[in-house]
């Protein structure tokens, strides 16, 4: 049974939100509505300072869209922000502003993990265009080669690209509160694209996309993993600093090509994860050389060695290079990773020394630190 739009927002009609009197539809707190193939998903969005008693609202709309025939799952994500007149902040008013109170400042404590979830890792990039996305299916896939439980968390909401990587186009199952991560090859996956048809823009300002990568961090079942590997979008901005603060990061894996251009963006995307106080776990040199299908002989296209030579200079471990073969972009756009449709070639093997490289950097990190014991 198809599931009208119209339909969704008449069930939300009805949900009143008790500090207004009025319905959430009314006062346009729903956002971002997806309906697709009976599975929903939005975002409820409140005045600051409301989120956190704002809880039992969310799941009165999520109840209220289960109760519409044919929908099979809802996925409702709470944020909330400040507006201010005209969209500037309220002037200051330095006569009659009363003395600030001394405050005790301490540290923030560190973020929470996902239970059940050993190890979280980024696979990140300074700048878009560099196979990040290909790197990180491809490393997740190698360490499940290794025998390790692992989740890959598709965290760009604007270009999910796990879903086409993977050619998964069915819907995540969901109990109402928690999404069932879906399986490929052994690896557990969740993309925002899997709730959206491939061609449809996200546009979702900066607090949905916050609300939704937290989201999909906490209320899917990922347990029990060794590894959870984490697709970063490109850049530095938000979505990247939320899940920095957020989640207890083990360490970051920074793609890039060996042009200087790519290279510059690395250089700040490792910036940002020192501030932010990540290890680096290492560089990695993407579409490194050019293997002639024809003849074998190999040709730098886009340069050689920029990778190597940044991470020396940065003192951050060189992780390898990936080749740039057709193979690599056949197998990726069909949906079947080399490092699974080709197990056996140079490709896979090139991703599988990468995989026990960082599955070597996990296990030292998380060794630990020998007691000294005085007779």
């Amino acid at each position: 049974m198809t599931v009208a739009r119209d339909d969704i927002l008449k069930a939300l009609d009805q949900v009143v939100d008790p500090t207004s009197g009025r319905s959430v539809v009314q006062q346009d707190m729903i956002q971002g509505l997806v309906v697709k193939d009976g599975h929903i998903g939005f975002v409820l969005e409140v005045p600051a300072g409301r989120g956190p008693q704002s809880e039992p609202l969310r799941k009165i709309c999520e109840a209220m869209v289960l109760g519409v025939k044919g929908v099979k799952s809802v996925t409702a994500v709470l944020t909330s922000h400040e507006d201010h007149p005209g969209g500037a902040a309220p002037p200051h008013d330095h006569q009659h502003r009363p003395a600030r109170p001394a405050v005790n400042r301490q540290a923030p404590p560190p973020p929470a993990g996902i239970p059940g979830v050993k190890n979280i890792i980024a696979v990140a990039s300074g700048k878009g265009g560099v196979g990040k996305s290909t790197v990180a299916v491809n490393l997740a896939l190698s360490l499940v080669k290794l025998g390790l439980k692992v989740g890959l968390l598709d965290a760009d909401i604007y270009g999910p690209s796990v879903p086409r990587l993977l050619a998964i186009t069915q819907k995540p199952e969901s109990d109402g509160h928690t999404l069932m991560p879906i399986e490929r090859h052994g690896l557990k996956t969740m993309s925002i694209g899997f709730l959206v048809k491939e061609d449809e823009a996200m546009i979702w300002r900066g607090p949905m996309v916050q609300s939704a990568l937290t989201q999909m961090l906490s209320d899917v079942a990922w347990a029990p993993l060794d590894v959870l590997v984490l697709d970063m979008p490109p850049g530095t901005g938000d979505a990247q600093l939320t899940i920095a603060q957020r989640v207890p990061l083990k360490g970051a894996v920074i793609v890039s090509t060996p042009q200087d251009i790519a290279l510059i963006d690395a250089k700040k995307g490792i910036a940002m994860f020192n501030k932010t106080q990540v290890p680096i776990l290492g560089l990695v040199e993407n579409m490194s050389m050019f293997v002639c299908p024809d003849c074998g002989s190999a040709h730098a296209i886009f340069g050689h060695g920029g990778a190597r030579e940044t991470a020396e200079k940065l003192n951050v471990p060189f992780l390898g290079e990936i080749p740039l073969v057709p193979r690599i972009r056949e197998t990726s756009d069909s949906g079947q990773p080399v490092s699974v449709s080709v197990p056996d070639g140079p490709e896979a093997k090139a991703f599988l020394d990468l995989a026990q490289k960082v599955a070597a950097s996990l296990e030292t990190a998380s060794r630990p630190a020998p007691k000294i014991v005085i007779e």
